[in-house]
């Protein structure tokens, strides 16, 4: 997915990327294909995007195998996952985030994407990432786990999880998101 300059000159380290997209790109790319998506969608083996309605549904989590949830709505109405609402049997992480263009979700993406990589590298866990409509701040969060852990391109990320579920971050998440991918694609 990149190209080398100065081919011809092996002591030419100049690693050349294509260009993250602008944000207006990269709306007009979430704006394609697949519009709906259903109230929890597989979009990485093991790992769901889902909306509130099955996260506050222990029924529901429980025929998904989910062993994890990680909420990106944590403490807001109607999304107030909890150790306790979930009990022994799964483990929980809560980001307090909004879903606002000035929000800064960027710093929960490391931390997040780390969650995320070691839930699913216990045996037989099944990752639940959700907000209250599955389609802004839980999506961001997987975005930013496979750009981090899986080195994909923010645009790559985005049409791997678009396969599966319909997402659109907010603007102000997807300038977050773009500055990561600059800044992950950086050379040394």
């Amino acid at each position: 997915m990149y190209m080398q300059s100065g081919m011809n000159n092996p002591e030419d380290n100049n690693t050349v990327f294509p260009a993250t997209p602008s944000v207006k790109d990269l709306v007009k790319v979430l704006y394609g294909g697949k519009r709906f998506g259903n109230h929890a969608d597989e979009v990485w083996p093991s790992l769901f995007i889902g909306d509130m309605s099955v996260a506050n549904d222990r029924y529901s989590l429980w025929k998904l195998g989910i062993t994890h949830v990680l909420n990106a709505a944590h403490g807001r109405m109607h999304c107030q996952g909890s150790h306790d609402f979930y009990g022994s049997t799964v483990d929980y992480y809560g980001v307090p985030a909004d879903d606002s263009p000035t929000f800064d979700l960027s710093r929960y993406f490391f931390p997040s994407a780390d969650y995320i990589k070691d839930a699913l590298n216990t045996p037989g866990a099944q990752v639940f990432v959700h907000c209250a409509v599955g389609v802004s701040r839980s999506a961001s969060l997987v975005l930013a786990y496979l750009m981090i852990h899986h080195h994909y391109t923010l645009l790559e990320a985005i049409n791997e999880v678009k396969e599966h579920r319909w997402i659109f971050p907010n603007r102000g998440f997807l300038k977050q998101l773009r500055a990561l991918d600059m800044k992950l694609r950086k050379t040394p």
